[in-house]
């Protein structure tokens, strides 16, 4: 978009959002809402900002002092927003962390939306995956996303935290049997070759990490096809690429896989709702990321 096209569309009426991360070039975002602001006509407009953790506090007041609208929150922020939140949603309250920020008159309020996105990605196999033992791989904010969502949609029976760092696994555990009640988590340190059993035992396996995520496709929690069989379903929530090298040695293996772009879209579909009022146009949004990824 040329200096011109960019002054052409933003004018003193446009509503801004945005996202917040540090590092912040390799999020998708900017372009998955403003294509979806442009299909639908919205005076809206998405701008990254890179904020590092020690500026958070100043610039949500400068969000503020700016009027925007909302914005979306990623890595390493999502739980370090919490405190400076005056509202914040009970999923949100639950898992620790937040992915989504409205703006209503001076107010910042705190949602979580990747809930959604992890349920929307799965719930065809909400069947399969009651009273089932499954493994996160990673025991961050998106790991807390998807434990909450498993306990609270799937009722599954088992989970198995897998993380370089046993310890932060074993916390993780800890937070989820005192806050929901859920005793039947299990920490593992990721360290191949024992994990590969803990993965042949799972129905769900789920990578939370950013591990085989662009410029580094060749990393995986593990490289050994065997980890994986024919009847489990594995998701990962990198999303560029759209296969990582997990789901493709998953798939070899005969696993059902499930790609990070999907929850990528709902999750952002459910913040555009929160923000604007309306619905994204989902189907059509997926087909611009889709070819732009896959160019």
């Amino acid at each position: 978009m040329t200096s011109m096209q960019l002054q052409n569309k933003f004018n003193h009426n446009t509503k801004i959002i945005g996202v917040i991360g540090h590092p912040i070039k390799h999020s998708f975002s900017p372009l998955m809402h403003n294509v979806a602001f442009e299909l639908s006509g919205l005076n809206y407009i998405y701008l990254p900002f890179d904020v590092p953790p020690s500026s958070l506090k100043d610039s949500l007041k400068g969000m503020l002092a700016l009027g925007i609208k909302g914005f979306n929150v990623t890595i390493p922020l999502k739980e370090k927003i919490l405190p400076l939140l005056k509202e914040i949603s009970e999923e949100a309250n639950t898992i620790g962390a937040v992915n989504t920020v409205v703006n209503e008159d001076g107010i910042l309020h705190g949602y979580n939306t990747d809930v959604l996105g992890i349920v929307e990605s799965l719930c065809e196999y909400k069947d399969d995956l009651q009273n089932s033992t499954v493994t996160v791989i990673g025991a961050g904010g998106a790991a807390r996303s998807v434990i909450y969502a498993l306990i609270r949609n799937f009722k599954v029976d088992r989970i198995n935290i897998v993380n370089r760092t046993e310890q932060i696994a074993e916390s993780l555990k800890e937070y989820f049997s005192s806050k929901m009640l859920f005793t039947n988590l299990k920490p593992y340190p990721l360290v191949p070759p024992d994990i590969i059993d803990v993965f042949n035992k799972s129905k769900l396996i789920v990578n939370t990490t950013s591990m085989g995520m662009i410029p580094n496709i060749d990393d995986s929690a593990t490289s050994i096809p065997e980890s994986f069989k024919k009847g489990q379903i594995v998701f990962d929530v990198v999303y560029t690429p759209v296969k990582t090298k997990l789901l493709k040695l998953a798939e070899s293996q005969g696993a059902t896989t499930v790609t990070g772009l999907r929850m990528f879209i709902e999750q952002g579909a459910k913040a555009y709702e929160l923000w604007t009022g309306e619905q994204m146009p989902k189907e059509k949004v997926a087909k611009v990321l889709q070819s732009y990824m896959m160019s």
